[in-house]
């Protein structure tokens, strides 16, 4: 948290600010007209000048050699590190919001007001516009492989879903604010998502929208199907919500004094555990609800604020997380059977693995970790860089994926290992979900999309088993089960 330097030069906003590759200069974009570069002492090297308007982006190319700024007027200009321009990029008819290089250099994306991405190649000639936003776009991203390009529009509040490599597949277009939470039906084909928009939207894998639930009076934060997926539940102003499949409300419950976080079904589907913001010592409870309404149990120990819950898959215990930074488990009976003591901030998310046997939990902390269900600390998933908002696991209880401020979603193995990062939200990721197939995953974020992700699992984990195979067999502290951990997975496969 210390400050370094203050750079100092530029006569107006500065709007834009990008590291070269080697980390030892700095680009800023500013509204004075101009892009500055700076060395990290603070000394200016040099002054890009030539836009005739306020320059809103800046990027460095893989090499470091050259640099690309954007601006509202029109163009993108590529300049060398001494300062001269190389190109001037024009097509766009309106302000330049943003630009990046692919991960080779070769090719330059820009994203603008006049709704389009452009594709642009190192002449300045332009390759391709990719045209379906309704708004101005405001962002544009390479995937790491340089074969896709994310684009993101905080007007058109549109829900977007990508494969594994970010090409987009569907645009799910209907909400008008921010997305708190995503969840998959059972069988796979309907997403549930819970918006700052007061509704809940059931959309089908086409991005077509099927109902929308209105009833709430504030944002709702956390959606959920019941098991046999003919219901949903809706956690927001004190309340939650039971709804059908047509949009018909089944149920309010009632009996909280503040806002409703988290909600979550019994695998039988007929228990409701809810959790709630804390106004009084006395809220900070885990309930368990009949389907009629009716509270079985209030759950009490946590000292603070109850941010998630969930069931084990037989149904008999209950995990609550919260921002006393620890994890509880509950039998149905409103006993504490173990609270789970190690992180070092709030705990945002709790999920039970298929088995039943692991919990794992995120944390402002920034990390995710794995216990056992007497308590113990198996793992700590280390990676992100900003607090982890949402754990989930596989259904083969294989992978976790974990959802962050950082704006990505990091896949994991049960050894702690990072598989993968899907990137592509412009904001922070607030919920992560498996379809039953466990091929796809759903993010939600606060850049108000929902963005679904094709995965091969499979493919994943004979990367991750090809990476810790030699430990296992060879490490001496690694027991004889564990050591036969990766013996099937990836047998005869290149």
């Amino acid at each position: 948290g210390q400050m370094l330097q203050t750079l100092q030069g530029h006569s107006s906003r500065v709007s834009s600010v990008a590291f070269s590759p080697d980390g030892e200069t700095i680009a800023s974009a500013s509204d004075d007209n101009t892009v500055k570069l700076w060395n990290r002492k603070g000394q200016m090297l040099q002054t890009l000048q030539g836009h005739s308007s306020r320059v809103s982006s800046v990027a460095f190319s893989p090499d470091g050699e050259t640099i690309a700024s954007a601006s509202d007027d029109n163009t993108v200009k590529l300049w060398n590190r001494n300062g001269q321009l190389l190109q001037t990029l024009q097509g766009h008819s309106s302000s330049v919001n943003s630009v990046a290089f692919s991960p080779d250099g070769e090719t330059i994306a820009s994203a603008s007001d006049d709704k389009t991405v452009k594709l642009w190649n190192r002449n300045g000639q332009m390759l391709q516009t990719l045209q379906g936003h309704s708004s101005s776009v405001n962002s544009v991203a390479f995937s790491p492989d340089g074969e896709t390009i994310a684009s993101a529009s905080s007007y058109d509040n549109t829900v977007k879903l990508w494969n594994r490599k970010g090409q987009v597949l569907q645009t799910l277009q209907g909400h008008s604010s921010s997305v708190n939470s995503v969840a998959f039906s059972p069988d796979g084909q309907t997403i549930a998502s819970a918006s700052d928009d007061k509704t809940v939207k059931l959309w089908n894998r086409k991005g077509q929208v099927l109902q929308t639930l209105q009833g709430h009076d504030l944002s709702v934060e956390e959606v959920a199907f019941s098991p046999d997926g003919q219901t949903i539940a809706s956690a927001s102003d004190k309340t939650v919500k039971l709804w059908n499949r047509n949009g018909q409300l089944l149920q309010t419950l009632q009996g909280y004094s503040s806002s409703v976080n988290s909600v979550a079904f019994s695998p039988d589907g007929q228990t409701i555990a809810s959790a709630s913001n804390a106004s009084a010592i006395s809220d900070n409870t885990v309930k368990l609800w009949n389907r009629k309404g009716q509270v079985l149990q209030t759950l009490q120990g946590h000292s603070s604020f109850v941010s998630n819950v969930a069931f084990s898959p037989d149904g008999e215990t209950i995990a609550s997380a919260s921002w006393d930074d620890t994890v509880k488990l509950w039998n149905r009976k409103g006993q504490v059977l173990q609270t789970l003591q190690g992180h070092s901030s709030w705990v945002n998310s709790v999920a039970f693995s298929p088995d039943g046997q692991t919990i794992a939990s995120a944390s402002r902390d920034k990390t995710v970790k794995l216990w056992n269900r007497n308590g113990q600390l198996l793992q700590t998933l280390q990676g992100h860089s900003s607090s982890v908002n949402s754990v989930a696991f596989s259904p083969d209880g294989q992978t976790i994926a974990s959802a962050s401020d950082d704006k990505t979603v990091k896949l994991w193995n049960r050894n702690g290992q990072l598989l993968q990062t899907l990137q592509g939200h412009g904001i922070r990721v607030t919920s992560v979900a498996f379809s039953p197939d466990g091929q796809t995953i759903a993010s939600a974020s606060w850049d108000t999309t929902v963005n679904l992700w094709n995965l091969n699992l499979d493919d994943l984990m004979v990367k991750g088993c090809a990476w810790v195979r030699d430990y296992l067999q060879n490490n001496p502290n690694v027991n004889e089960k564990d050591k036969r951990l990766c013996d099937d997975i990836g047998t005869g496969r290149e």
